[in-house]
């Protein structure tokens, strides 16, 4: 199912707060509504991928996208269900996805990763005892709820950032994955918040032999949910990356250099070959995975 509901909302395009998030929304922008699977549906436009997942008891949100749009968020959910927002879980801590904790109501309670927690307050924003600050966190795994309501929060490692959640909805073999797994593509690593270009095709593949019972994933930022093969797929194409990108560093190559010569495998199909300039663009990535292996980054010449 999808219907686009206009809401006028008009967000400024200023920098972000946390670094540079990947994708954000700006200017006059409609959110869409998917339904994913009963009971749990897909908020997309003005920031990262939103899920609402309709509970028993309440509503569970995951990621508040830009500053602003906390409200629209949860004008969209009262179009969906009576029930009200009692659970907001963010994935990790760029704006596109916590930029609207803010405004959700102080009776809910915010869940995200320790590291997270941390990230979020190297800013001004999130300062501890800020609106929208988490009031719980977790390391390796929690699980929020019982039976047909639970949601579980795991965590594999470092990638985007270091405080990448996985959310689990089980009995819809279901999981949000955030910008870890934004789309097909060549993902963003936030180095001053502890992503890795190095560790995350093996962050990738402890997901995805962690995680069971999950045929559909919610990506941060992409238009359609994609698969548990998929995910497969995508570990592969990160350690084939990491791969290439090592050969070119010890090649003697510098970061913008190999930049210039990487190209999609063939046999990814459906990957985007545009790369975001965010973080220094592929050559930032290079530049860290260099960082990552001991080389410093070898483009001072």
């Amino acid at each position: 199912m999808r219907r686009a509901v206009m809401l006028g909302i008009i967000v400024g395009a200023g920098g972000l707060s946390i670094g540079a998030a990947a994708w954000q929304g700006r200017g006059q922008q409609a959110l869409t509504v998917d339904q994913v699977k009963e009971n749990l549906y897909v908020l997309r436009g003005q920031g990262g991928n939103t899920a609402v997942f309709v509970r028993s008891d309440g509503v569970a949100i995951v990621d508040a996208k830009n500053p602003g749009v906390g409200q629209a968020i949860l004008d969209e959910v009262r179009k969906l269900t009576p029930k009200p927002v009692t659970l907001l879980i963010n994935t990790h801590a760029h704006n596109d996805h916590v930029g609207g904790n803010p405004q959700f109501p102080e009776s809910v309670e915010i869940v995200v990763h320790e590291n997270t927690r941390a990230n979020m307050a190297k800013t001004d924003t999130f300062a501890p005892g800020a609106p929208g600050t988490a009031d719980r966190t977790f390391t390796d795994r929690l699980t929020l709820g019982t039976g047909a309501d639970a949601v579980e929060l795991r965590y594999f490692g470092p990638g985007h950032t270091n405080g990448d959640a996985w959310v689990v909805f089980p009995a819809l073999g279901t999981v949000h994955a955030g910008d870890i797994f934004a789309g097909k593509g060549l993902p963003l690593a936030d180095g001053n918040n502890g992503g890795s270009v190095l560790r995350y095709p093996e962050t990738l593949k402890k997901a995805h032999a962690g995680i069971t019972g999950v045929d559909t994933i919610i990506n941060g930022h992409s238009a359609t949910t994609t698969t548990w093969a998929d995910l497969a797929e995508f570990a592969e194409f990160n350690q084939d990356f990491v791969a290439w990108a090592q050969a070119q560093i010890k090649a003697g190559k510098s970061p913008e250099e190999a930049a210039a010569e990487w190209q999609v495998p063939a046999k990814y199909q459906g990957y985007s070959s545009n790369v975001s300039n965010l973080f220094g663009g592929l050559a930032g990535r290079i530049r860290l995975l260099a960082t990552e292996m001991g080389g410093g980054g070898g483009d001072d010449r």
